[in-house]
């Protein structure tokens, strides 16, 4: 199944300039998703993020990487106003940078949920080359909720 952003937002509680997912290719929910980010010179961080040399910064990377899972989390209409909080990066790996006019594509595969705790790795790519990995550890909190 295929997403586009308006439908990503009504799952997503994120907003411009932190939505970080322009469009879902593949999505079973509970399981995995694809999701790309097109990555365009007039994205607000690549002002500072250097000038003369822009890149996507590494936290944003994860960052995408870890919506395209929250999606996949967050479809079940069970889950919908859930929040995805980070508990955990591990193996997070960048192996070469994302440049303003590339297409970050993103694999997101849940490994394992137990209540609303769970894990879920993600590799990103242009085209044939892997640009980041990691392994995310997450919690699915109530938005209403103080504490985890």
């Amino acid at each position: 199944m295929e997403l586009n952003v308006k439908q990503i937002m009504e799952i997503l509680p994120h907003r411009y300039p932190m939505l970080l997912v322009d469009r879902i290719l593949d999505l079973a929910p509970m399981k995995s998703a694809v999701g790309i980010k097109c990555v365009t010179y007039n994205e607000p961080f690549f002002q500072g993020h250097f000038p003369g040399k822009p890149v996507m910064p590494g936290v944003l990377i994860c960052e995408a990487m870890a919506q395209v899972s929250g999606i996949a989390l967050l479809y079940p209409e069970e889950n919908r106003g859930l929040i995805p909080l980070f508990t955990g990066m591990d193996r997070v790996r960048f192996r070469s940078p994302v440049m303003p006019g590339e297409v970050l594509e993103t694999h997101a595969e849940i490994k394992k949920i137990v209540g609303r705790m769970g894990k879920v790795h993600c590799e990103s790519s242009v085209g044939a080359i892997k640009k980041a990995e990691a392994d995310f550890m997450f919690c699915l909190m109530d938005a209403n909720e103080e504490k985890i």
